[in-house]
């Protein structure tokens, strides 16, 4: 077992896309609008910017979280209202807009969310991407306590959650963008 208290690197990778009427300039200017994520998100509930030019590299969002009780409801995972901070690592507008989840401390952890934008005829293809390579302060906390088939049910019902969130987000940030 590794120092991470997981046996597997990375622990999450995945992706979801969609084809969307709008400009890639004006897609960007939707997911990079981190306050606004409540119109989109199934979890983050918005927040603010707390340093930085926001949407910029270095700018550091925290966002205001929530979980209800049936999400993978057997694992000990945060239910309810809790908050993150998250540091913009990758901002190129029209192109990509790329986040990284800070731990308790404010340092960056190998936990990535993104938006990549392609032009596409009639407007673009935008992709949303999650990565988390080593596990997070998070991550760790929630499987210290689990054996190993309790880790590898945790992780698989994990990435059904976060694929289907993925493809929630597009959905709902095509029709924003849409909208614009």
């Amino acid at each position: 077992m590794s120092r991470t208290n997981t046996p597997v690197t990375p622990l999450f990778e995945m992706q979801a896309s969609i084809s969307v009427s709008a400009a890639p300039a004006d897609v960007y200017a939707v997911v990079s609008d981190l306050p606004r994520s409540a119109e989109w998100s199934p979890e983050c509930r918005g927040g603010t910017w707390v340093s930085g030019r926001p949407s910029q590299v270095g700018a550091v969002f925290r966002g205001e979280n929530v979980r209800s009780e049936d999400v993978v409801s057997w694992a000990p995972v945060v239910r309810g209202t809790w908050h993150t901070e998250s540091q913009v690592i990758a901002a190129e507008p029209g192109r990509v807009f790329r986040w990284a989840m800070r731990d308790s401390t404010g340092l960056v952890q190998d936990s990535v969310w993104s938006y990549e934008i392609e032009p596409a005829e009639g407007g673009c293809v935008l992709v949303h991407a999650f990565r988390m390579g080593a596990a997070t302060e998070g991550i760790r906390g929630i499987t210290a306590d689990m054996d190993e088939a309790g880790k590898k049910r945790f992780f698989a019902d994990w990435s059904v959650k976060l694929a289907g969130d993925l493809k929630a987000t597009l959905v709902r940030v095509k029709s924003a963008a849409e909208k614009a």
